[in-house]
């Protein structure tokens, strides 16, 4: 059980960060060391405090998943871009460059805390997230909200342990030097048996 336990922790460090006032889920405290109960559905809260489901533009456990109007072409692709870098250097296991996705003032987590997740993660894991329906839901200027379904596939290098886990994810991007980054991460994960 504690194997299973470790996993799901590790699944959950992976997605950064969630954000749900929704009392049947699990909150935890600005760590991805929190641990959550496997057989509840959990969310891992990185310090966005007082965040409900609809500030990161619907519900999270729910809802029609809209593309935000007027998003100029230029910048969809390059929120797409950033948002396929985020993913593809978490996936490669690229500490360095997964770090220059991520703001240097987030709003969701500590910058460098995160930093040392992800290696510990890297050291322990091998892990594989995919995204699809990635959609922009919320854009102005100066932020985008893209809402994804994410499947993460991880194994414990120690154990061998594995873990296959689904949910859907909002990564709130900002926009620092030209550049659209990761301010914080809300995330619910479907409930493992």
């Amino acid at each position: 059980m504690k194997i299973i336990q470790t996993i799901t922790l590790a699944a959950f460090a992976l997605t950064l960060a969630a954000c749900n006032s929704n009392e049947e889920t699990n909150q935890n405290t600005n760590s991805a060391g929190d641990i959550a109960p496997t057989n509840t559905q959990a969310t891992t809260d990185h310090g966005a405090e007082d965040k409900s489901e609809t500030d990161v533009g619907f519900e999270m456990t729910g809802g029609n998943i809209e593309e935000a109007a007027k998003v100029p072409e230029k910048e969809k692709t390059a929120i797409i871009d950033s948002f396929t870098e985020y993913m593809e250097s978490f996936n490669e296991e690229d500490t360095e460059r997964y770090m220059k996705t991520i703001s240097k003032n987030p709003e969701g987590f500590n910058y460098d805390d995160e930093k040392v997740k992800v290696e510990q993660t890297f050291n322990d894991f091998d892990t594989i997230r995919t995204a699809d329906n990635v959609t922009i839901i919320e854009y102005d200027k100066s932020q985008a909200q893209v809402f994804s379904n994410i499947h993460t596939s991880l194994e414990q290098i120690d154990t061998g342990a594995k873990l296959d886990q689904n949910g859907r994810q909002v990564t709130v991007f900002v926009k620092e030097d030209g550049k659209w980054l990761v301010s914080s991460v809300y995330y619910i994960g479907e409930s493992t048996k």
